[in-house]
């Protein structure tokens, strides 16, 4: 399972509508990792938000798309305590957004890493910790904690 790191977490988008939202996921991504071009990264995300939305439900997104020019996954979290309109499953505001990228090379890397942010975030426990903590590395801990 990918790990979350400090580093790129959001203690609070400044993000309203969706498109704003993978921009800003980019942006952090970017500080981290500048030779990632932040416009091809939004620009996979929004593409792969064109074949439907990424919004699971209960409040959780996780954008997720391939990039030529990383050479491992990347994983980013953010929270909007207000929620933000992402067209998601059940028609409710995301609070999370798990954002992965991953190198267009591992496949098989990419599709484990999804399912582990998946089966994480569908806690809901997991979720409402991570609105509530105060730092980020409350989070990274409450995130990279096994699941029971």
């Amino acid at each position: 399972m990918i790990e979350l790191e400090g580093q790129c977490i959001i203690m609070e988008l400044e993000a309203t509508g969706k498109e704003a939202v993978l921009r800003e996921l980019a942006e952090a991504v970017h500080s981290r990792c500048p030779q990632i071009d932040p416009a091809a990264m939004s620009r996979v995300l929004w593409e792969r938000e064109q074949l439907g939305s990424t919004g699971i439900g209960n409040g959780v997104a996780i954008p997720h798309g391939k990039l030529a020019d990383l050479d491992r996954p990347l994983l980013c979290l953010a929270r909007s305590r207000e929620g933000i309109s992402f067209d998601a499953a059940d028609n409710r505001p995301v609070h999370l957004f798990a954002m992965l990228l991953s190198p267009q090379s591992m496949a098989e890397e990419y599709l484990q890493a999804l399912a582990g942010v998946s089966r994480v975030l569908k806690n809901r426990t997991t979720c409402s910790n991570i609105l509530q903590a105060d730092t980020s590395e409350e989070i990274v801990e409450i995130f990279n904690r096994p699941l029971e």
